[in-house]
This record gives C-alpha cells, structure tokens and sequence, in this order.
C-alpha cells in the first residue's frame, strides 16, 4: 500500500502538469500576440560604378557607388545567404563596369543566396549581353519601362596600329619566344598571324559557350535557344518579356512594392547592407585634416584568431615598390610590395593558409621571379593557394605556377607561357617634328634600347639569346610546379598560347 500511495501521488503530479501546462502556454501566446513581430528584413544591393579586385581603402565613404571591390560585394553577398533574419535579397542595376571572371564569381554569390533559400530579386533599367548574364541568376528579372535588352553575343577588335607609325615616323623593333606570344604583333603588323587568329578564336569560342550556358542554366532554357535569341537580338522590353528572357515590366517603385507584398507583413529593406560605417568628418572643425591623418595612418589592430591571408597581384607587374595615396596603391603590382606582403604572411602564426589573388595580363620577368621565389617560402611552412580572377597570363600565371592549389573562374584568361620584348624608333617622328637629340655614350652598349635606331645583328642576337633563356627558365617553372597535372606536353601548352579557365583545367595548368 505504501508503494501504491507513491505511485498515486507521482500521477498526481503528473496529471496537474498535464492541466497546469496548457494554462501557461496560453498566457505566453496571449501576450506573445500582443507583442509586434520583427520585420523581414530584405537585403538591397545597388550595382554600379566599377568592380576592383583589392579592397579600397576608403575610411571616409567618399568612393562608395563609384568603386566596390569584389570581395567585398561576395562578403556581403555571403553574409546575407547566412543571415537567418534575412528574408530575401534585392538587386537593382544601373550601371556597374566588371570583367566576365568578375561577372562568374558575383552569380556564383547570388546562386548561394538561393541555395540557401533566400529569394533573389533583380531590377534593371536596360542591359547589355553581359549585365544581363549576370542579373539572369536571381529568381525573378524585372525590368523599367521602355527599357531595352541589348542581347547580341560577344564582340571585340584587335588594334593594330603599324600603319600610323609609318605616318608618324615610328617603327616597332620586337622579338618574342614563343609563335603565339603576339602582345607585340599590334605595333608590328597590320594584322594577326595565323597563330594569334587562331588563338583568339579559340579563346572567343569558349568564352561563347561560357555565356550561353549561363543564360541557359538561369532560365532554365536550351543553349540551342539561347543562341537563337541572341541572334534575333536585341529586344525591347515587350519583345523580351514575349521571349522569356525577363519576368515582368515595372517601375522601381512598382518593384518594391511587389517584393513587399510577396515577402508579407512587416518589412524592413537595408540598402546598407553589410556595409562598414564610413568615418564621420565635421568639416568646420578646423582640426577635421588632422583627425583624418590620424585615421589613414594609425596602426590596425593584429587579431590573434586564426586566419587565411589574402594578398592580392592586380596590374601590371613591376619591379620595386608603390607610392600609396589615400585609396591605396593602384594600377600595378610591385614586386616589392607583393614579396614583403608574403613574407608577412608567412611568418604569421595566427596566418594558417595564404590565398594569392591574381588579375595580371603579365609584365617584368625579373618582377616576377622575386614573387614566385616569395610563394616558393610561403610553402615551406603553410599552404599556399592562387585564386585567379578575369586575367592571369604571362608573368600571372608565372607567379602562380608553383601554388599548391591554383583556382580559376571558368572564363579567365591564363597561360601565355611566352616572352616579348623590344623597343619604339621615334626617330623619324622627331624628324618629321624637327625635333634633334644629340647622343652622348660611354660604354659599348649602353645605347641598346635607343629609340633613334633599330638592333643591330649582335644586338639582337644578345636579346634573342636573354629572352630564349628566360623562355627556358619559365616553362622549367611550370613543369616544376604542375608536374604530371600537366595532360599534354608542355612545348604544345606554351609558345604564347592563352587559355580561358576551362580549357586550362583541362590541361592540367590549373586544378579547379
């Protein structure tokens, strides 16, 4: 009996729970119904002005809608598709300039805000062939009225200008190693070799491929198709709308107010959206200049949490060091710098991988090896990855060949295993100016690159045997660094030839 009376009271309790419990979650819905919802939140994204690779250094907001880097605008991305509070993400366009590698990685971005459930939607006022590859990747395309979608494929020229330094009194006196490596063919011929033809429309077809598989993928339509319609190009707004090549015709405001009404209930659009607060400056503080020094130039804090070093190669690559202004060091990669920033990196301990990225057609031999040489102790002691944005070619892919991984977008531009070399002869354009310039020499061949003259025999034997040795040492390089990734014998990858990122891949010159 004793044992049944605990038994008794243990149901007791246990039901009084079972009573008790509803009573307390009606109170809570009761005044969870009084209490206001938290609105959605749709993330907005403005595109315009141009794309850069590194970030800008800007503390002041003063370039924000005329620069974004494209880290920064895939970060942002990225934080959205993470954001749980995040309802759906908004892009708007009126005008924004980036390269096609550019144009992949940003619809990547926006293909991983839909995977992760967040609704994408896209607004323009017009489009060109490649505005409109990139915002096709939302879930729903609007246009303004009257706009026009000027898909029509890809066009480019090539300059050739040997007929104006005729005129002028100008001639070109270039060498190259490699039949394909044709930078120089511009200032040397009227128009390409049978090699640089070649080359480009190889290079012209993947690109194509590229673009329509694209537009197929996001909107869900045959390639054959895509095609068709880029012929029939280009449309306005009606006849694209007609075609399936948008979803609707609206004004902004009509935009907003649909994305609104389809989200429901509260929401809250941030057009500042994962932005970092730009400095506040009171300009009628006359000590306002001083507390802007104070900003560019104080010491960033060193974070001891474990990290991934990104250093970035964009421009030309030069020898030496830049001259930083207040955005940064822009328009080459100086050898120098890019060295120091790596060997910062590497003897970081809280640093455990480095990230190379690179957007270079090329440039100095000797700039280059003091960068491969500096990715070369990188890898000693962590790993060492290149990530490859719209142009990586020439001393770009030299600096990259002996990463332990390269990365490059299905449209980069890489390879061109080659060198290029000469010099302009302006002397009859000062003629022509009567202009003179009277020499003064000491040394046998101190006036090798005068531009009064073409090389001479020995001159350009000298040359030819600099730069077949510098040919030499980088094709070494490459078959050090890929080894047997490489699918086909070197001598037929290199010569100058360039490659888009998926027929590199195919090559073995990169890994992904």
């Amino acid at each position: 009996m004793r044992w049944l009376k605990a038994e008794s009271f243990w149901i007791a309790v246990g039901l009084t729970l079972v009573v008790s419990g509803p009573v307390c979650l009606a109170d809570e819905a009761a005044k969870a119904d009084e209490m206001p919802s938290a609105p959605s939140v749709v993330a907005h994204f403005h595109l315009s002005g141009m794309v850069t690779e590194a970030p800008v250094v800007d503390p002041f907001g003063f370039t924000v809608g005329q620069i974004t880097s494209l880290k920064d605008l895939v970060r942002r991305l990225d934080a959205a598709s993470a954001d749980d509070n995040v309802e759906a993400v908004v892009l708007t366009h009126d005008s924004m300039s980036f390269g096609f590698g550019q144009l992949q990685e940003i619809r990547q971005a926006i293909g991983r805000a839909r995977n992760a459930g967040k609704t994408v939607y896209v607004h323009a006022e017009g489009m060109t062939t490649f505005t409109y590859a990139l915002l096709c990747a939302g879930d729903h395309l609007s246009v303004a009225p009257q706009s026009s979608l000027w898909l029509m494929g890809i066009y480019g020229e090539g300059l050739y200008v040997k007929n104006l330094l005729d005129k002028i009194g100008v001639d070109a006196d270039f060498m190259h190693m490699g039949d394909y490596k044709s930078a120089a063919e511009m200032l040397t011929r009227t128009g390409p070799s049978e090699e640089a033809e070649e080359n480009i429309n190889w290079v012209f077809d993947s690109y194509y491929d590229s673009l329509v598989n694209m537009i197929a993928e996001s909107r869900a339509i045959a390639s054959e198709q895509v095609r068709r319609l880029i012929d029939e190009g280009p449309y306005m707004a009606g006849a694209a709308l007609d075609k399936g090549l948008i979803d609707a015709i609206e004004t902004r405001e009509a935009f907003v107010r649909r994305v609104k009404e389809e989200i429901g209930g509260q929401v809250k659009v941030d057009n500042r959206y994962g932005r970092e607060d730009a400095m506040q400056i009171n300009l009628a503080n006359p000590l306002a200049f001083f507390s802007i020094l104070t900003e560019l130039f104080k010491t960033p804090a060193v974070s001891q949490k474990d990290a991934v070093a990104i250093v970035y190669v964009e421009g030309a690559i030069l020898p030496g060091h830049s001259q930083p202004t207040l955005f940064g060091a822009g328009g080459a990669a100086f050898s120098g710098d890019i060295r120091k920033a790596l060997e910062k990196a590497a003897k970081d301990r809280s640093v455990k991988a480095v990230v190379m990225r690179v957007d270079s057609p090329g440039g100095s031999a000797e700039a280059s090896e003091v960068i491969l040489n500096a990715t070369r102790q990188v890898k000693t002691s962590k790993p060492f990855i290149v990530s490859m944005g719209d142009v990586a070619g020439s001393g770009g892919y030299y600096i990259s060949c002996a990463a332990d991984a390269i990365f490059a977008d299905e449209v980069t531009i890489t390879a061109s295993i080659g060198v290029v070399g000469g010099k302009l002869i302006t002397k009859g354009l000062w003629d022509k100016l009567g202009v003179n310039w009277v020499p003064y020499k000491r040394g046998a061949r101190a006036d090798l690159f005068n531009s009064e003259r073409h090389f001479n025999e020995e001159e350009r034997e000298l040359l030819e045997r600099y730069m077949r040795e510098v040919y030499e040492v980088f094709k070494g390089h490459v078959a050090q660094g890929r080894g047997d990734k490489l699918t086909r014998p070197l001598e037929d990858m290199a010569g100058g030839r360039i490659y888009t990122g998926r027929q590199a891949l195919d090559l073995g010159l990169v890994d992904e």
